[in-house]
């Protein structure tokens, strides 16, 4: 029922219709997930499904505009032609989920880790992009199908650390975009909108959008069981049209299916659209309660983001062949599950009895163990992530961890044995490693006075204890062994160490501070599912505390600490103090390596470095 004169010369009206009627179907994934991030609706079930139907409406709305644009060059219906472009398609959709999938993931992988280049993997990640373009061309389909394909792998990789997704970014906001839509505005023609006709043709392209997109989300909704107020909020959210379409509209008009007046109709269509979608989507949210089991949901992604462990991209592991290095590969495994894992395997104690890939086969039974307890506890589990091993037959040297550490890791995890002087203190071999890696570090020791054995942790075993007082480091200690606790199942115990001194009224500010550490303690405890035993010592000094606890059943004590100043590992004098006198493991978790350079201190002074 289109007029004629909006058909652009020498095209196929059923052409026309599929390609308009397709355009009209989708949703700009970036407007949607903006307002409802907006909105704090996020996390919450409603605003994911609304996110959710976005995509995967924006990911089958480019296969059929790709297949449609493919019919359009041809300027018919041709079965054979369709038939293949079809096939085409299949093919290549199903080769990018599978094997393309890794391909990507390893490129960009093996780029991180190779290339010194600040930019070489957006340059990759760019080359992928055209590499998969030129692929869906090929198929004889749009360009767009494979670059968005593209863009969907490039995002589930698991080296895509938040620095090189933040250049991407830059580069797509900085160069791309502006280029794109100064493009499409030199398409756009608004003065034929004065036409009466012609602007009463556009109000109507914008009820049917409006009315078509809104009513199928809403059947849907209802189908699906949702409640009303749900499926209100389902259609609203959904009706947003945003960059997607312009981008659709440019692509019809560079292909000769829509002509300049249809173009600037259904870009006009695009910004009606879009500027409603937000104050109907928040009005329609707001009328939503949000139930318990949402609740405790939403709680628990709260302090996932606020957690060290949860935000862990990719994981350093140095170990020897000895009892405390296959212990500390375990810890690695139940730590790093679902994250990248790099094993840097090492000779030393000679007292053990070496095992090939003993190393791989304990952080793997870590990992298994992780993705299991998640399972038992209704959570997604972690995905297997890719592990790497690297073997050193001589003692491992600085340089070596060094040169791997600039690949990008979020924390260094070292077990070595007779690292520990009698004194509390490290020995020269775990400074030299602890000191190439400017990152947190965790270490897994054994005290001189420990025997051979390392503990097995489980429901049956003895405790995990884990010392806080207040800082940022004893909470990271504290989210580090209730990670272990949740997937071994050991009992847990945390000890607030206190100054010495008298103990003070229920009223006074130290009271009140100590309290509310272990409040925070225990919700973190909650999160991950693990019942915890609390205490408070403050007549004692700190090491004299955590040393009577040790003595009372304890497998392991897992303690946040700092780094002080200077070339040598030092943690402090409880830290020594535990080291020297405790009869079990002790795991350490430390903040980043002060930096003493010159640019370092330059960068601190100015504010603008880490610390």
């Amino acid at each position: 029922f289109m007029p004629a004169s909006l058909l652009a010369t020498g095209s196929e009206r059923i052409v026309s219709g599929l390609f308009l009627g397709t355009a009209l179907s989708i949703s700009s994934v970036k407007i949607v997930a903006m307002v409802v991030r907006e909105m704090n609706f996020m996390r919450r079930d409603l605003g994911q499904i609304i996110v959710s139907s976005a995509i995967i409406e924006d990911t089958i709305g480019w296969v059929i505009i790709a297949i449609t644009i493919g019919i359009a060059t041809h300027g018919r219906i041709e079965l054979a032609s369709l038939a293949f472009t079809l096939a085409g398609v299949a093919a290549f959709m199903a080769f990018s989920f599978t094997l393309g999938r890794r391909i990507v993931f390893d490129a960009i992988r093996w780029t991180n880790d190779t290339f010194r280049s600040e930019y070489a993997v957006v340059t990759v990640i760019l080359a992928i992009m055209g590499g998969m373009a030129l692929v869906t061309d090929l198929i004889g389909v749009h360009t767009v199908l494979g670059a968005f394909v593209a863009g969907i792998l490039v995002g589930e990789s698991p080296i895509l650390s938040r620095h090189i997704e933040g250049q991407l970014r830059g580069v797509i906001t900085a160069l791309f975009m502006p280029v794109f839509f100064g493009v499409a505005g030199l398409s756009a023609d608004l003065t034929v909108l004065v036409d009466p006709e012609l602007a009463l043709l556009t109000v109507a392209l914008v009820a049917i959008a409006s009315l078509g997109k809104f009513g199928g989300a809403f059947i849907g909704a209802e189908v699906a069981g949702m409640s009303r107020s749900e499926g209100i909020a389902v259609g609203c959210g959904m009706n947003a049209r945003g960059s997607t379409e312009v981008i659709v509209a440019s692509i019809g008009l560079s292909i000769g299916v829509i002509s300049h007046t249809l173009f600037t109709m259904i870009v006009t269509m695009a910004v009606i659209t879009t500027l409603a979608m937000p104050p109907t989507l928040r009005w329609a949210l707001g009328r939503l309660p949000m139930g318990e089991a949402e609740k405790k949901r939403l709680e628990r992604e709260e302090v996932d983001q606020r957690g060290f462990i949860t935000n862990l991209e990719r994981l350093l592991v140095v170990v020897d062949e000895g009892v405390v290095g296959r212990f500390a590969a375990y810890l690695a495994g139940v730590i790093g599950a679902g994250k990248p894992t790099t094993v840097l395997r090492t000779s030393g104690e000679s007292e053990a009895d070496p095992v090939e890939a003993a190393h791989l086969d304990e952080i793997e039974k870590g990992a298994e163990q992780g993705r299991e307890a998640a399972k038992e506890a209704d959570e997604e589990p972690a995905h297997e992530a890719p592990l790497t091993r690297r073997t050193h037959d001589a003692p491992l040297s600085a340089e070596a961890v060094a040169k791997e550490a600039r690949k990008g890791y979020g924390m260094l995890l070292i077990g070595l044995g007779r690292a520990v002087t009698a004194k509390g203190g490290f020995s020269r071999r775990l400074n030299e490693v602890a000191g190439a890696f400017e990152g947190p570090l965790c270490l897994v020791l054994k005290p001189a006075g420990v025997g051979r054995q390392m503990p097995r942790l489980g429901p049956g075993s003895g405790r995990i204890l884990v010392p806080v007082n207040g800082t940022a480091n004893a909470r990271r200690g504290a989210e580090l062994a209730l990670a272990v606790a949740s997937v071994t199942g050991a009992p847990v115990k945390v000890l607030y160490v206190a100054r010495p001194g008298r103990d003070e009224p229920r009223d006074t500010v130290s009271h009140r501070r100590r309290e509310a550490v272990l409040k925070d303690i225990v919700a973190l405890a909650d999160r991950y599912g693990v019942e915890i035993e609390t205490a408070i010592r403050s007549r004692a000094a700190a090491a004299d505390a955590i040393a009577r606890q040790a003595g009372r059943n304890v497998a392991l004590i897992v303690m946040g600490v700092a780094r002080r100043p200077g070339e040598e590992l030092i943690f402090g004098e409880t830290t020594s103090g535990v080291l020297q006198r405790c009869p079990c493991p002790v795991m350490l978790i430390s903040d980043a390596r002060l930096r003493r350079d010159d640019e370092g201190r330059e960068a601190l002074r100015s504010g603008t470095g880490t610390g």
